[in-house]
C-alpha cells in the first residue's frame, strides 16, 4: 500500500525530478507531484511524494523533515485527505430573491 507525503516550505525552483531523486534515498517513489500556480505555472512551494509502502514513508519522514534544501527547512509529513467544503460560491441555494424584469 502506497502513502502520499505533503512536503511543504519547498523552494520555488525545485521540480519533480529533483524530488524524486531526493526521497529515493529513503525508498521508492511512485509519483511526484509539485504543486504548480495554474496562471503562472510557477511552483507554489509545497508538493506530494508517494512512497511504495508505509516503512518507506516513516523513513522518508524521519530523514527530511526539517531537511535543509535550497537555504529552506523542509516539512515532511503524512498529507491529510483533501476537506469536503459545504460552502462556497455556487454551492447551496442562493440568498438573492430573483425579481420580476422591469419593463
Amino acid at each position: 500500500m502506497s502513502r502520499k507525503l505533503y512536503v511543504g516550505n519547498l523552494p520555488y525552483e525545485t521540480g519533480e525530478t529533483e524530488l524524486q531523486g531526493l526521497f529515493a534515498q529513503a525508498g521508492t517513489v511512485e509519483s511526484v507531484t509539485v504543486m504548480r500556480d495554474m496562471a503562472t505555472g510557477r511552483a507554489r512551494g509545497f508538493a506530494f511524494v508517494e512512497m511504495s509502502t508505509d516503512e518507506d514513508a516513516q523513513k522518508a519522514i524521519g530523514q527530511f523533515n526539517e531537511y535543509q534544501l535550497g537555504g529552506r527547512s523542509l516539512t515532511v509529513n503524512e498529507a491529510r485527505p483533501k476537506p469536503a467544503y459545504s460552502g462556497g460560491y455556487g454551492a447551496g441555494e442562493s440568498r438573492r430573491r430573483r425579481s420580476e424584469p422591469r419593463w
